[in-house]
């Protein structure tokens, strides 16, 4: 090939150049990402299936968590149109509440708020509870260890003492008051008695407080505290014990027959 063939070569390869360059600026090459996909073009949160090929004919995401991650698809913000990921943001811990058990062992627990909440993607929230053991001692802790005396109501109705001497002085009566308690726990020793071995789990029981049980504070000892297990002794039935919880209260009155008294 001679010196002008080398010169017409060239100029058809310069010429080819320019016409490939402006051909690729003048029409629209295809496009690839988020606007290429299927409705919807883009996701909310994490989303594996959220995928389309980039222009490299790579894997890239259209989920709001590609944002995190960086690996949006290039035309992510522009069809997406989602401005960037916003974190969790909460507040201050309260303060700590009573404890659940006003005596013995019980829980606590404190709680914060969400000042912020997560968006486009954002690191979520973090625990908003806190709870953590506690042990209670309230004031009323001293009456929850006392342990309840028990009789029949056979045992005292009506009791007149024998060896009272006509001029010794009849001791002030006060009105009685009934207590009723749910029965949690009884002891086998129980069952030896028949009037003890009524004294079974969730059994509502009627415990009579009369005037000589009464102390200087006019209650008697163990009559129990609402909501809160306390323990009671049959007087009469060895080894006859067990635990209940206090409901309910009345002044002036008296239990049933088949009840039990305070001693």
């Amino acid at each position: 090939m001679g010196a002008h063939g080398w010169r017409s070569a060239r100029l058809v390869f310069v010429v080819c150049g320019y016409l490939a360059f402006f051909f690729g600026e003048l029409v629209p090459r295809a496009e690839a990402g988020c606007r290429e996909r299927e409705s919807p073009n883009c996701c909310t949160g994490r989303n594996n299936e959220c995928f389309e090929y980039s222009k490299r004919k790579t894997v890239c995401y259209c989920d709001t968590y590609c944002q995190k991650t960086g690996d949006c698809c290039e035309d992510y913000q522009r069809v997406c149109q989602i401005s960037a990921a916003i974190d969790c943001v909460v507040g201050s811990w309260g303060p700590w509440s009573s404890c659940t058990a006003p005596c013995g062992v019980g829980s606590t627990e404190r709680s914060r708020l969400v000042s912020v909440p997560p968006r486009n993607g954002g690191t979520p929230c973090p625990d908003l509870k806190q709870r953590r053991g506690c042990f209670g001692n309230n004031a009323i802790c001293s009456t929850a260890k006392e342990v309840a005396k028990i009789l029949p109501d056979s045992f005292k109705r009506n009791f007149k003492d024998p060896w009272r001497r006509p001029h010794m002085l009849m001791k002030e009566e006060k009105a009685s008051y009934c207590v009723y308690l749910r029965v949690k726990q009884a002891s086998a020793a129980c069952k030896l008695k028949l009037w003890s071995a009524q004294l079974v789990r969730e059994r509502l029981v009627c415990a009579e407080c009369q005037s000589d049980a009464m102390s200087k504070s006019n209650r008697c000892g163990g009559d129990g505290l609402e909501s809160t297990r306390t323990f009671w002794a049959a007087a009469s039935v060895p080894g006859c014990h067990g635990s209940w919880v206090r409901e309910s209260s009345s002044e002036g009155c008296r239990c049933p027959p088949y009840s039990v008294l305070f001693v």
